[in-house]
C-alpha cells in the first residue's frame, strides 16, 4: 500500500548538477518517516552518461557538457522542452519491486500520450516508451537502500538535434521523436506536466489531490 504522503515539486528549469546533488542528499538522509517526493522539471542542455555508459556512444558532444551519473543506462540528452520526472520513493514502504516501479513509470507515460491520442508502448528489451519504433521517453533509475532516485524524461517540445551527437541510450541510429511532432498544435508543457503527475499518482497508488 502506498504511503499516504507524496510531495510533488514543480521546479521549472533547473541546472543538472545541483539537482543531482539534492536528489543524492535526500536519498542519503531520509528515514522511514520521510515522505516520498516526485520532482517535475526541465534542464538546460546536458548529456548524462549512466554508470555502464561507453564513451563510444558520445559521438560529438561539442559544447554540451557531459556528466557521469550513477543511474542505469547509457548516454542521454536533457534540454529545455523535455519534461523530466525524478522519483525519490521508498520502495520497501510501497512494497514495490524495481521491475514494478519501471512498469508503473512506463505505463504512466503511455497514459499521458494516450490522452493526446498518441499510441505508445514500452519495449521489453529496451527500457523507455516508443511510438512506431521511435523513442519518445527514456528511463534511468538508481536504487540505494531500498530507495529510488533519478527517473524519466519525456520529449515534449524541444530542439532534438543534440540527440544526433550521441547514440541515444547506447543504440546507434535509434530514432528519437517528440510529442510536438505527433500533434497538430504544439502541446503546452504545463499541461503535459499536470497529466504526468496525475498518471504517476494513479499508477503508484497515491491519492490525487
Amino acid at each position: 500500500m502506498a504511503a499516504a504522503e507524496l510531495v510533488v515539486r514543480h521546479l521549472g528549469v533547473v541546472d543538472y548538477l545541483p539537482t543531482l546533488e539534492a536528489m543524492r542528499r535526500l536519498t542519503a538522509e531520509r528515514d522511514e518517516s520521510t515522505p516520498d517526493e516526485i520532482w517535475l522539471l526541465q534542464h538546460p542542455r546536458v548529456f548524462t552518461q549512466g554508470q555502464a555508459g561507453k564513451p563510444e556512444h558520445l559521438l560529438s558532444p561539442g559544447d554540451i557538457p557531459v556528466i557521469q551519473v550513477e543511474r542505469g543506462g547509457q548516454v542521454t540528452y536533457h534540454g529545455p522542452g523535455q519534461l523530466v520526472a525524478y522519483l525519490m520513493l521508498d520502495l520497501r514502504r510501497l512494497d514495490l519491486g524495481v521491475r514494478e516501479l519501471v512498469t508503473a513509470m512506463e505505463q504512466s507515460l503511455v497514459d499521458v500520450l494516450a490522452s493526446y491520442s498518441v499510441v505508445a508502448a514500452p519495449k521489453a528489451d529496451a527500457p523507455g516508451v516508443y511510438v512506431e519504433g521511435a523513442k519518445i521517453a527514456s528511463l534511468g533509475l538508481r536504487i540505494r537502500n531500498g530507495r529510488s532516485f533519478h527517473g524519466l524524461a519525456l520529449n515534449v517540445d524541444m530542439d532534438m538535434s543534440p540527440f544526433w551527437r550521441i547514440n541515444p541510450c547506447g543504440y546507434a541510429g535509434l530514432k528519437m521523436v517528440q510529442l510536438r511532432d505527433l500533434l497538430d498544435a504544439p502541446p503546452a508543457l504545463d499541461e503535459v506536466t499536470q497529466r504526468l503527475e496525475q498518471a504517476l499518482r494513479r499508477r503508484l497508488g497515491y491519492a490525487t489531490p
